[in-house]
């Protein structure tokens, strides 16, 4: 792996992960006022938190109305705030660096 040209810093514990939020609608599923305990919509919207750590400024909320839209906001979302990800090793059996 080749070094990376940003400098490592110091993080404290509870700011070293990065955090992708998804949010699930509720709303007129139940009478007004009231929730249906354990039920959501299939729509909401997933947004970066931010983390100073990381310089990351957390994104707007990106709206989904089905769970096959997540992956593809959530790839926006990190590409919009530069965010690199490494391969874990379980995924490198099956990938080749490009």
């Amino acid at each position: 792996m080749s070094p990376d040209p940003v400098q490592e810093r110091e993080a404290q514990h509870g700011s070293k992960m990065i955090e992708v939020r998804v949010r699930f609608w509720t709303d007129d599923i139940a009478k007004k006022g009231k929730i249906r305990p354990k039920h959501a919509w299939t729509s909401g919207v997933v947004r970066l938190a931010s983390n100073a750590s990381h310089g990351i400024t957390g994104s707007k909320p990106r709206p989904f109305n089905s769970l096959l839209d997540i992956g593809g906001l959530i790839e926006a979302a990190l590409v919009e705030q530069g965010i690199q990800l490494h391969p874990s090793t379980r995924m490198r059996k099956y990938i080749t660096a490009g």
